[in-house]
């Protein structure tokens, strides 16, 4: 090797060495020196805006025959921009757009006028026929990108149960509400997005890895049936409306295994579309979250307390003299007339307050108490439902016998529905306290799934207790609700109306006039299939619930019967 080549050599491997030595300085500068700046600026710059690359997990309806129904999943499509220094003619551009999109003329004219400007945003969620037809045009300053967005196929069906998404406290897209907030640990998406550049996370310090955890995400398939939740909803639709209601909800159950196939309130709202909603209220499962004084539909719990405890049976007697005084304070019949003597099935058929003070008064309030407790009035009922509440129960704890007293007709305590719902359903299953619950199971992305799983039931009462009230309940439809003029003949049907005094928050005490109405049922009687609540709060021009809520009741009944054909048990 001449010397030429050795100096040449020579002087590549120093040139070499120089680059090197530049490369790792300038490294040393942007990690560490500096590497704050440049990592918060490196994901700005390589990191798209969250939504382009949004994925969850989805939800599910079940149809009667196991069919799943999207309630909640992920839809993709495009985003429409511009870069107005590009656009030479903003009216041509904004008349070819036109053709596809409805596009507000003024609007766009005026960001597509911004000469110096390299971005305006145009409108989002396009669907993506429409998207790529407009990316076929390639209209110079015109841009398409794919982005995904969480979309509900049912609108407002069961909205407040589902839930919705939002942004988060990290500015993050999480689930806010309903089935959205409970599951988010498993709806969630945690896997390394596409949108995101090897090179910027290796130099930026962006740790997101499918490997940084190994918790399980999967899809929820529910218990609710869309079908049925529909029927619900119309029909709560229809009472509010004629009786002019401020608020109205209902859930339908299967009292055995708890499994929810309607729940619905209104009003209501379209999680696809919010621009409307001026109060997130709204967003609330007010049959879980809020309470209420339910009245009378808790008197066929005093009945079964009474019974159970051996204070009394199904066929004892008392004299009612329409009133009765304790602690200086006086409870009467809600007409305040007297009865005489009358059997225990007057009492739900006639709906006595003096009749479930009595019964009390025999079991000792400490006794009533501890029952009312045991159907878990005051603590929650453990349903898949954010925000659960409590309930109110003083009166149950109290040494004043007028307060459990009137405790005995669901006055002075008071409860979410699906307490209600939960402690009624003990009636129908043969005396067992289940836990209410939506999910019915989970399918993860592994391949796997599992049945989802709720605390076993617990006994609360004998069987022959609550066979015996059923039996009075099937008389109070058969006999006494609208004078026997819903029975049905072929299908037992048991069932109780309630309507309790509003409170008056601002001066104490309760509204004269303002009253909440509430129904309960079970249906088949004798091997029920379902249960049904509803109740709605200050209905006008009526003042009791079996003027308001039989008949909503009733339709609801031959529609599941129907439905569901279900047999004749009669």
């Amino acid at each position: 090797m001449n010397s030429n080549s050795v100096l040449r050599i020579r002087f590549i491997v120093i040139g070499i060495c120089c680059c090197a030595l530049i490369i790792i300085g300038k490294l040393y500068w942007v990690q560490i020196a500096q590497g704050e700046v440049y990592s918060e600026k490196a994901d700005k710059q390589y990191v798209r805006p969250a939504v382009s690359n949004f994925d969850r997990g989805s939800i599910f309806f079940t149809s009667k025959d196991g069919i799943k129904v999207a309630a909640a999943t992920v839809k993709d499509g495009y985003t429409l921009s511009i870069s107005p220094k590009l656009i030479k003619d903003p009216i041509n551009v904004y008349e070819a757009l036109s053709q596809y999109l409805k596009i507000d003329k003024d609007s766009f004219i005026e960001k597509a006028s911004k000469k110096g400007d390299s971005y305006e945003e145009i409108q989002k969620k396009i669907d993506r026929s429409v998207g790529q037809s407009i990316a076929a045009l390639k209209i110079p300053g015109v841009d398409v990108q794919k982005e995904n967005w969480r979309i509900y196929p049912g609108g407002s069906l069961a909205a407040q149960t589902i839930g919705l998404i939002g942004l988060d406290k990290q500015n993050k897209l999480a689930g806010r509400y309903g089935l959205e907030s409970h599951y988010e640990d498993l709806l969630t998406r945690t896997t390394l997005s596409s949108n995101v550049n090897f090179f910027a996370e290796l130099f930026s310090g962006i740790k997101k890895s499918v490997f940084d955890s190994d918790k399980k995400e999967g899809d929820v398939q529910t218990t609710i049936e869309p079908t049925v939740e529909s029927y619900l909803e119309r029909t709560l639709v229809d009472t509010k409306k004629k009786w002019n209601s401020d608020s109205i909800g209902g859930i339908i159950m299967d009292p055995k295994t708890g499994e929810i196939y309607a729940m619905a309130q209104l009003p209501t709202f379209d999680p696809n579309d919010l621009s409307n909603i001026k109060d997130v209220g709204i967003f609330s499962n007010v049959l879980v979250e809020n309470i209420y004084e339910m009245g009378s539909i808790i008197k066929p719990l005093t009945m079964a307390s009474g019974i159970d405890s051996g204070a009394i049976t199904a066929k004892s007697t008392y004299k009612d003299d329409g009133f009765l005084t304790l602690s200086g304070r006086r409870i009467s019949n809600y007409d305040g007339k007297a009865r005489g003597v009358i059997p225990m099935q007057e009492i739900l058929s006639q709906s006595l307050n003096v009749g479930v003070a009595y019964i009390v008064s025999k079991m000792g309030s400490g006794n009533f108490s501890e029952y009312f407790l045991r159907f878990g009035f005051g603590e929650k009922t453990g349903i898949d439902q954010p925000n659960e509440q409590k309930g109110l129960v003083k009166n149950l704890v109290t040494q004043r016998d007028v307060e459990v007293a009137t405790a005995s007709y669901g006055q002075g305590i008071a409860m979410t529905p699906i307490q209600t719902i939960r402690a009624l359903s003990v009636l129908a299953n043969g005396g067992m306290l289940i836990t209410p619950h939506i999910a019915k199971g989970i399918e993860y992305t592994d391949g796997t799934s599992d049945t989802a799983e709720f605390p076993e039931p617990m006994r609360v009462l004998k069987k022959e207790t609550v066979d015996d009230v059923t039996n009075m309940l099937i008389k109070v439809v058969d006999t006494a609700l609208k004078q026997g003029e819903v029975k049905m003949e072929h299908y037992s049907i048991a069932a109780k109306t309630g309507t309790a005094q509003i409170a008056d928050p601002v001066n104490g005490g309760y509204y004269d006039d303002r009253y909440l109405h509430s129904f309960f049922g079970y249906f088949p009687a004798y091997n029920p299939k379902f249960i049904v609540f509803l109740y709605h709060v200050y209905p006008k021009g009526a003042e009791f619930a079996s003027e308001t809520l039989t008949d909503p009741f009733i339709q609801l009944a031959k529609l599941l019967i129907n439905y569901y054909e279900i047999p004749p048990d009669r």
